[in-house]
């Protein structure tokens, strides 16, 4: 780990929030420990509920990096990355993650507590779902 990367995070992170946006920021270390990118939280200056750092980090390394590269690196972010952004740094072959907030301690900090848990049923209609995927990882 190294704390200069995350104190970079976290700089990005209060760039975000003076630019308008949610205080998160990460960047993405390479093998040789050079940084590869950065990017700040976005979604509300790009009207993009999707625009977090992560995110944009780990589409950026599925596009640009070859699959050992992306092995090879790191992810420093400000906070733990959230679900959808998790699995987006799994799909993208990102080597690992190492963040400065937990979630619960962000949570901690949150007046209005967890988002909002929005109900789901399932699974259902298997056999027509399965024909659709079946074959399709072989």
């Amino acid at each position: 780990m190294n704390e200069d990367f995350l104190r970079r995070a976290i700089e990005l992170a209060r760039s975000a929030r003076e630019g308008g946006d949610p205080p998160f920021g990460s960047l993405l270390v390479g093998p040789d420990g050079a940084v590869l990118a950065e990017e700040r939280n976005s979604s509300i200056t790009d009207s993009d509920i999707t625009a977090h750092p992560e995110l944009k980090l780990a589409r950026w390394a599925a596009r640009e990096l070859d699959p050992d590269t992306a092995a090879g690196t790191t992810m420093y972010t400000s906070c733990q990355p959230c679900g959808m952004c998790q699995g987006a740094i799994a799909r993208s072959g990102l080597g690992r993650v190492v963040f400065a907030l937990s979630t619960e301690q962000l949570l901690g900090l949150k007046s209005g507590g967890d988002f909002p848990v929005v109900p789901t049923e399932g699974p259902a209609l298997f056999e027509e779902a399965k024909a659709a995927v079946d074959g399709y990882y072989d």
